[in-house]
């Protein structure tokens, strides 16, 4: 085995750690922001996630970043990407306070396969039927988790799917603007525009804090950050198509912290349905790779 070979192997394991460092951080922010939503406006907790967030980058961006932090292409893009991202991380904060954490994270998972279906209208790409096959599946999916129309059904979970379809637009947008802004310059941008959306709304709602809480918005934020970073030096290691299918390890993380911060666990209902997403969503990115 050659010298380059040994090192692309040893980028490659430090990269599919980093991504599982990044997906086991993110159930831990998850859970403090049910926690503190249960408690507090969801707003307010979202507009904290962000401030943080934005503290924690910030110096890193000056330090790394700062002749090109307004050499920004498409700004009307990026607004819309940053604004679906935000409304993506609101509408999650919101289900968790009306739903157990895997659920809403196995909700969330809908992403991959809302971007499958939307990428032919969106970014020109062509999609065959074995990819909308499992589109299907994996909405169906979802509905054997929110179960309409049957006892245990929570009209928040329509919010669950809203989180999806507002992730996959961030996402495509993030494909439309690929390899035109350093990864952590979009970070900071996302960020900032969170912090100012934000900032005009949470006056209407803001809720006197506790010493304690604010440590925890503080916890949210630089979870946030952490795992994001993690992320976006784990794929500039290891490829796409390694990484990718960790990022499905996050739903059962977040089975464990939820059982072991709420005694949440799901019932066989929910597994299946944590299941068929899960598959979906693998054997969609499983064709891409193939088509790629």
């Amino acid at each position: 085995m050659s010298v380059a070979s040994e090192l692309q192997q040893k980028a490659t394991r430090h990269g599919m750690l980093l991504m599982l460092v990044a997906v086991s951080l993110l159930p831990i922010m998850d859970a403090i922001a049910k926690d503190l939503g249960e408690r507090y406006p969801v707003m307010q907790v979202t507009w904290g996630r962000y401030v943080f967030t934005l503290g924690c980058i910030l110096p890193q961006l000056l330090w790394r970043y700062r002749d090109r932090l307004f050499d920004i292409p498409q700004p009307g893009l990026q607004l819309v990407r940053g604004l679906a991202q935000v409304l993506a991380t609101f509408l999650f904060f919101l289900t968790l306070t009306f739903l157990p954490l895997a659920d809403t994270v196995a909700l969330a998972f809908m992403y991959p396969l809302i971007v499958t279906a939307l990428a032919p209208f969106v970014l020109g790409e062509s999609v065959g039927w074995r990819r909308y096959a499992a589109v299907v599946l994996g909405f169906l999916g979802a509905m054997v988790i929110i179960r309409p129309g049957f006892e245990v059904f929570q009209p928040a979970s329509v919010f669950g799917l809203g989180i999806g379809f507002a992730f996959a637009v961030y996402i495509l947008l993030t494909r439309k603007l690929r390899g035109r802004t350093p990864p952590l310059v979009t970070l900071g941008w996302v960020a900032a525009i969170g912090v100012v959306t934000t900032s005009l709304l949470v006056p209407f709602v803001f809720q006197p804090m506790a010493w304690a809480d604010w440590l925890g918005l503080a916890m949210i934020g630089l979870l946030g950050a952490m795992a994001h970073q993690c992320i976006i030096r784990g794929f500039e290691m290891a490829p796409a198509s390694v990484l990718s299918p960790l990022g499905y390890a996050e739903i059962l993380m977040a089975v464990l912290i939820g059982y072991l911060w709420f005694g949440d666990f799901p019932d066989g209902f929910t597994w299946a349905g944590i299941f068929v997403i899960a598959g979906a969503g693998l054997y969609v990115g499983w064709r891409e790779r193939r088509a790629g």
